[in-house]
């Protein structure tokens, strides 16, 4: 395993791509493949059409391709519970991508997972996916809908990670609901600088905020205690009345250029069209000023003053990034009004 920090990612991008482009088109009849672990198709030889599709063309693609004995498995209806569950270590369904999908499937999932993703930013995501659990053929899956001929939502799931595509079906919700990112580097108790840490940099990013704050700032925006982790209670949202810690809407021009900062990168890793959806819902109406900061003394790792856990809240939105022992990440935005 490297270090996308340290040097290069070794990869099979060729094979794996110029099969994808083939499925895409349509070349390739694999809703009659067998679920075989150890089947490989021939189809990476197969010409290449001119472009490879989006992870919602690559889901339709997936969900056409499963078995009836593999719909039992992993299809649900779209409005089944299990569908806004969050966690920061769980399996939606029992069975894991390298043991239950063929080699052509996989290499379907590993594409939708990729491409959720910022394409500058995506090899450092992997890096933490093998370092966290060896690889996404150790996380499962879930299909919600038919994504055919309605509503659907794709939804990849393991150690420090909960992540969804659903071609905007779940309406008024950024990243089609509830999200999870994290990272162990370096073993579970991380030290307070968080080496090779791929997340870490959204910490440093906030504590510069903190750095910018007056007396009178620091002493509203540093508190006790964080919200504990809850499954998907940890995600529910606060009425503006009850929204702990320091007002954006109190910080000067430069503070809030600051925390533009601070949304810029924790939105980086993700793809284009997650980044714009959800800056436009998180600053909607009152813009940053309906947000507030707040950074979590008790859990200061190293006693350091930088502070490990943090967050952005408002009455629509909760991004907590809980860096002790290592760094997990709860996001929920949904839009206003």
């Amino acid at each position: 395993m490297r270090c996308p920090d340290c040097d290069d990612v070794n990869r099979t991008e060729p094979d794996r791509r110029e099969f994808l482009k083939a499925v895409t088109a349509g070349s390739i009849g694999l809703a009659t493949t067998v679920a075989l672990p150890g089947f490989h198709s021939s189809a990476a030889a197969m010409s290449k059409p001119a472009s490879l599709g989006s992870s919602e063309t690559l889901v339709a693609t997936l969900y056409k391709s499963l078995t009836p004995q593999q719909q039992q498995v992993v299809a649900f209806p779209f409005d089944h519970p299990l569908r806004s569950k969050v966690d920061n270590n769980w399996h939606i369904t029992p069975e894991k991508i390298g043991e239950f999908f063929t080699a052509d499937q996989q290499a379907m999932i590993d594409e939708i997972f990729r491409k959720l993703h910022n394409p500058d930013y995506v090899d450092k995501v992997l890096y933490h996916i093998n370092e966290d659990a060896g690889g996404l053929k150790n996380y499962s899956i879930a299909l919600f809908g038919n994504p055919g001929s309605g509503a659907f939502e794709f939804v990849l799931t393991g150690r420090h990670c909960t992540a969804r595509c659903d071609g905007e079906s779940t309406k008024g919700a950024a990243f089609g609901g509830p999200i999870f990112y994290g990272h162990a580097s370096q073993g579970f108790n991380e030290k307070p600088d968080h080496p090779k840490n791929i997340y870490w940099y959204q910490a440093k990013r906030a504590n510069e905020v903190f750095q910018a704050l007056d007396p009178k700032q620091r002493q509203m925006a540093l508190l006790g205690n964080p919200r504990e982790e809850r499954g998907t209670e940890t995600v529910s949202l606060t009425s503006a009345e009850r929204l702990p810690g320091l007002p954006v809407s109190g910080m000067s021009r430069d503070q809030k250029r600051l925390v533009r900062q601070v949304l810029h990168e924790l939105l980086m890793p993700f793809r284009e069209q997650d980044r714009k959806e959800a800056l436009k819902d998180i600053t909607a109406d009152h813009g940053l000023d309906a947000l507030s900061m707040s950074y979590y003394k008790n859990m200061d790792i190293g006693q350091d003053g930088v502070w490990d856990v943090w967050q952005l809240e408002s009455p629509t939105m909760i991004w907590y990034f809980r860096g002790a022992p290592h760094v997990h990440v709860w996001v929920n935005v949904r839009t206003r009004g």
